[in-house]
């Protein structure tokens, strides 16, 4: 029996253009000025194999109308090899309405903490260094003084995200102790982290009391012994439990704790600076609380509420906040100077409540009005209909905006989305084209049309994302 489909692929592997010829190609010609010929050479290699992979695995029915001439397979090889040149990390155009988005990065920076990043990366830093006596520094210094002011408390220190701050906390004050934490409290965090997880790499001894929805302070008193290392509290900012529910509050565990002498740790998650019920949103638990409470260390995160680059920030009582600081883990777990740069930028905004809201991206994107959201969206509407003509139809329609990231779980935003369509492209495969625009463009699919949240659009990306669309129905 002949096998048509081998020498089907055959034929076809045999119009694949040799490496040498393709890169005498102006288009590759051009990448090469720009980039190295041999990183050149080999993503063209991998691209060739990527085809040939990809047509020996087709079926004889589909060979049999495959049809790919050289000029084609040259124009697929040098469209696949300019995304693969970009850089993986870029900015993204958020049109998906999702404020603070883990996969874009969650709170966008403002201008005063990008600009101090651009300051310590022209050049040297004092990251580690005492600049008035010369000596050798401590980074925590950095930012301690602000979050002190800030929270009340007596010190501070600063790892890179809130479950490191959880794991060293655990590790400093419960290392093969007890740490006692209500069922209701086990949350699980973005990526599937877990709150159990943690503590069992801590080598703290995780012990549960109450039930999902019901923990008392006597549980809490009755679990203590004499080998028991902490009180934990987690604040459950990614969900709530309606109902029937009691939980034991900070105040009445700090009264536990200092009966007992056992610390108290409040792990808040996302974590504030103010309230902000005084803006309408829902009252999101307020780090000063925490330490006014009396609890002994707080965890929080710098790239969530408030607003600064990932980080995992604990304040607290000095003599612990010590032992954290001279744990080795404490090193493994420690920020660069591009953090400390950014965060320290990020905090000296909140001393000023009117500047902040105008100055972080995140609360201003909350903040916003819906008379702000129309103009917003009819200055959109009408640049997509001034390329569009009768290649496509666009739409204002009202939708939700969420805040995300672990923060104020059940709330949701009312918002304004300009939905489009493009000839007969399905949603699904514009949202791809938007994607791998330049810059590009993440948006959502509602009521079988692509659409744009321009909540979370800056003033300055209505018009790239009208370009994106632009190429899209008007290439070349």
């Amino acid at each position: 029996m002949v096998d048509y489909s081998n020498n089907i692929r055959k034929k076809i592997f045999s119009q694949f253009p040799k490496v040498d010829k393709l890169i005498e190609t102006e288009t590759i010609k051009s990448l090469i000025q720009k980039y190295p010929r041999d990183l050149i050479v080999d993503f063209i290699r991998d691209i060739l194999d990527e085809l040939r992979n990809e047509i020996s695995q087709m079926e004889e029915k589909k060979l049999l109308t495959f049809a790919l001439k050289k000029e084609e397979i040259i124009s697929i090889i040098q469209e696949k090899l300019v995304l693969s040149l970009k850089p993986k990390l870029r900015r993204v155009i958020n049109g998906a309405g999702i404020i603070l988005n883990t996969g874009l990065g969650r709170a966008p920076l403002s201008k005063q903490a990008q600009q101090a990043l651009i300051d310590v990366t022209n050049g040297f830093s004092s990251v580690e260094i005492d600049l008035p006596s010369g000596l050798r520094g401590n980074r925590h210094d950095l930012v301690e003084d602000l979050l002190v002011k800030l929270t009340g408390a007596e010190a501070a220190a600063v790892v890179n995200n809130n479950a490191a701050a959880t794991m060293l906390i655990l590790n400093t004050l419960s290392l093969g102790k007890e740490a006692i934490v209500s069922r209701g409290e086990l949350i699980t965090i973005g990526g599937s982290f877990r709150i159990p997880d943690i503590m069992e790499k801590s080598g703290a001894i995780m012990k549960e009391i109450g039930t999902t929805n019901q923990t008392k302070a006597w549980e809490y008193e009755n679990a203590i012994n004499e080998n028991t290392g902490l009180l934990l509290k987690v604040h459950t900012s990614n969900y709530k439990v309606v109902g029937f529910v009691s939980e034991t509050s900070l105040q009445e565990l700090v009264e536990i704790g200092v009966k007992h002498n056992v610390p108290v740790m409040h792990d808040l998650g996302s974590g504030m600076l103010f309230d902000l019920s005084q803006y309408g949103l829902p009252k999101e638990p307020v780090v000063s609380e925490s330490i006014k409470a009396g609890a002994d260390v707080v965890s929080f995160s710098g790239d969530k509420l408030l607003g600064g680059p990932q980080a995992g920030i604990i304040v607290g009582k000095k003599k612990y906040i010590d032992l954290i600081k001279k744990n080795q883990l404490s090193r493994a777990l420690r920020c660069g100077k591009l953090t400390f740069a950014a965060l320290e930028a990020t905090l000296r905004l909140f001393f000023d409540q009117e500047k902040l809201i105008k100055s972080h991206p995140a609360l201003n994107f909350m903040f916003k009005t819906k008379s702000e959201l129309e103009e917003k969206a009819v200055e959109l509407k009408n640049g997509l209909n001034s390329i569009l003509k009768d290649q496509g139809e666009t739409g204002i329609i009202d939708g939700v905006s969420e805040i995300g990231g672990g923060s104020l779980a059940t709330e949701s935003l009312p918002t304004v989305l300009v939905k489009l369509k493009i000839g007969e492209m399905s949603p699904e495969a514009l949202g791809k084209k938007l994607r791998l625009s330049d810059p590009p463009i993440v948006t959502r699919i509602k009521n079988d049309r692509v659409v744009f949240d321009v909540r979370t659009l800056f003033d300055d990306e209505i018009a790239l994302v009208i370009r994106a669309v632009d190429a899209l129905v008007n290439p070349g």
